[in-house]
């Protein structure tokens, strides 16, 4: 007798990576948002979505992309985790401290000091979650919204790199928002800042035909 051939469905795994960060970044869309510049300390670790709202002409579409409630397209997407998961003791119970909040406090410090923008004109949303998935997450919400401060403009959440370390290159943020005082120490950026603008405007025109805006 003959053998059958079967085609065999992928069997569903509840717990498949990808499902799981998938319910994080769920669960942190389905958060409300809030004045990235006024937020009250809090503690735990977790991941987080910045959203920009303003005048700034290089980003007007922001305004036509998030012109609902929902506001489906962050500028910036990030992750805060604890001191000791930066030495690989992720998920082992060590305290997180305020480590979210430090974070989103230190992007209102650079957003305030920038000469072209507005604290206003930004809000947040963000999520605890328990540090294990936070990386899964951070990445997940990267490529699924490949927001534009994480993947044309890079530089928003750099730190003072001090020591004398300052022969480097500015950021490209920095390049296109300056006023942090220890960026202006470092080089300028080798790319033009005219090349800078053309890239965010491509950006922005591929947007607009994937959502078909």
């Amino acid at each position: 007798m003959a053998s059958r051939e079967y085609e065999f469905l992928t069997p569903y795994n509840p717990l498949d990576k990808q499902r799981l960060g998938e319910s994080v970044v769920a669960a942190l869309m389905e958060r409300p948002t809030a004045p990235l510049g006024e937020i009250d300390v809090f503690g735990g670790a977790g991941v987080y979505a910045i959203y920009y709202n303003g005048d700034f002409p290089l980003y007007s579409e922001y305004k036509t992309l998030n012109r609902s409630e929902s506001k489906r397209f962050p500028i910036y997407v990030g992750k805060a985790v604890s001191p000791g998961a930066r030495k690989g003791k992720f998920g082992l119970n060590d305290n997180p401290g305020a480590a979210l909040f430090m974070r989103l406090k230190e992007h209102a410090q650079s957003i305030r000091l920038a000469q072209n923008l507005e604290i206003n004109d930004f809000t947040c949303r963000f999520l605890a979650v328990d540090e294990i998935w936070i990386p899964l997450a951070e990445s997940l919400l990267i490529s699924t919204y490949a927001p534009l401060w994480n993947v044309i403009v890079d530089g928003f959440g750099n730190h003072d790199p001090g020591g004398g370390r300052y022969k480097q290159q500015k950021s490209q943020w920095d390049a296109l928002h300056p006023g942090r005082e220890w960026a202006e120490k470092l080089q300028e950026n080798a790319t033009p800042k005219e090349e800078l603008i053309r890239r965010v405007q491509t950006y922005f025109s591929t947007k607009r035909q994937i959502e078909n805006i």
